[in-house]
């Protein structure tokens, strides 16, 4: 029997990052991948491949620059499922290479192999090549999700879809049904809705991204709604069936019936425990197949630990790194903190929203006397000179100490243009901060000293 000091399952984000911290503390660490590549969801069909498909939509489509030169531009008149699998298969092949480069610099072992529990401290590997067992005094399980299903939904890899199958189509649909109005769904709403596609949005809750800044998503919804998304909200699905023209029909509950030649089921994510044999560690899972951790995301077993999608949200890649990074170095005892209230959250619509810190609706609920400064990208020489006149940045801070408490950004670079605001914010800076700045011109940055002009003066004539 192999013996490690650390055994980590699945090498998504999580993974990765807790196996190197491990290493880098000098122990014995191995990752068991149970598919035959590393980079988990994440690489192979998650994170990376939906944002390299958004980057070929906006590069083919010529969307960025239908303001300049008119919405009749285009880089390719007519834009195959084929040429954004392209693209994709690039990138995960460079990703995989590098992922597998640094777990080797490490000094990290890796087993493809499909794992399960045959007690808290003992991991059965099972692959074509027969079986092993290997024991470590502290596991990590970094499984992370999968698309979840319903049966009243019968996914087929070919018009009905989920959204690890989006290249699995065999054309682009004319009319598109995404059901689901989260992140994954809205994301890939956009991406179908600027390749030309009609796409219906059918989403239970009454509004979308109910986690984000109302603003946001309303300017969001505008720009859908501008190409010709139609978005049922509150309405269910209560069947999905194909009809005899080769198309979808989605029936909800309101008794409505929408017609497509796709849909896409984006209704969250299941987290991959299924072969765990979780009971074998003293271990369960919720309903959606997540494990509950505590602080130091140690589960209710002790030398058991959990990171990334596996224990719920947020479910960033961003997010899952930390966490993994920050468990596998406490399961070793360093003292590592890390505080979650100011992790950032990108969002890779179209127009990007981006935000950290607290929105208006949370602070108007907890009584916090604030105000909120907004700049447009349209009021700033660069925005001009890249034809982006959706996009705005909104500072929300402190009417007394003019603390910074939220930052939300909406439009293309939102997600990179956020980190200097987050800076500031973590560095406790105030709104003076921008208002004191020199920013390169002409750049989106300026959009900070704009936005904070506009909230002091607010301040000024109160």
């Amino acid at each position: 029997m192999q013996k490690y000091d650390l055994i980590v399952i699945g090498s998504g984000p999580a993974g990765q990052r807790a196996a190197i911290q491990g290493a880098k503390c000098g122990r014995n660490v191995v990752v068991i991948e149970r598919r035959e590549i590393v980079g988990g969801a994440c690489v192979n069909t998650g994170t990376i491949p939906s944002k390299t498909i958004r980057e070929a939509v906006l590069h083919l489509s010529g969307y960025q620059y239908q303001g300049i030169y008119g919405i009749n531009y285009h880089v390719k008149e007519k834009i195959a499922i084929a040429d954004l699998g392209f693209r994709v298969n690039q990138v995960i092949k460079t990703e995989v290479d590098v992922t597998q480069a640094q777990l080797a610099r490490n000094g990290v072992e890796v087993i493809y192999a499909r794992a399960s529990f045959l007690d808290p401290t003992h991991i059965r590997v099972q692959n074509a090549r027969g079986q092993s067992d290997l024991e470590a005094p502290l596991i990590l399980i970094a499984t992370g999700t999968k698309p979840a299903s319903s049966p009243a939904v019968p996914i087929n890899g070919r018009n009905i879809i989920n959204s690890d199958q989006i290249l699995d189509m065999p054309e682009i649909p004319k009319t598109f049904i995404v059901v689901g109005g989260g992140v994954i769904g809205v994301e890939y709403t956009c991406m179908f809705a600027i390749l030309g596609a009609r796409v219906i949005l059918v989403e239970k809750r009454p509004r979308l991204l109910e986690f984000a800044d109302q603003e946001m998503v309303e300017a969001l919804s505008y720009n859908l709604r501008d190409h010709r998304v139609t978005m049922r909200l509150n309405e269910e699905v209560a069947s999905v069936e194909e009809s005899p023209d080769g198309g979808v029909v989605a029936n909800l509950k309101s008794n409505k019936r929408v017609a497509g030649d796709a849909l896409l089921y984006a209704v969250g994510r299941q987290g991959n425990v299924h072969d765990l044999n979780l009971p074998a560690a003293g271990l369960d899972a919720d309903e959606r197949g997540r494990i509950a951790v505590d602080e130091n995301y140690r589960t209710k077993v002790p030398n058991i630990y959990a990171a990334g999608d596996v224990i719920g949200f947020p479910s960033l890649a961003s997010v899952s790194m930390e966490q993994g990074r920050i468990a596998a170095a406490r399961a070793f005892g360093l003292a590592i903190e890390s505080n979650r209230a100011n992790y950032p959250y990108g969002i890779y619509t179209i127009p990007e929203i981006s935000f950290i810190g607290k929105t208006e609706e949370q602070l108007t609920k907890e009584d916090v006397p604030y105000e909120v400064g907004l700049a447009y990208y349209r009021e700033t020489a660069r925005g001009q000179i890249r034809g982006d006149t959706t996009g705005r940045l909104k500072l929300i801070f402190h009417r007394e100490t003019r603390e910074l408490l939220g930052i939300h950004i909406i439009g293309e670079g939102a997600s990179e243009l956020l980190h200097i605001g987050q800076a500031v914010m973590i560095l406790k800076g105030t709104v003076n901060y921008f208002v004191d700045t020199v920013f390169n011109y002409p750049t989106l940055a300026e959009c900070y000293k704009m936005a904070a002009f506009n909230g002091i003066n607010k301040l000024t004539r109160v």
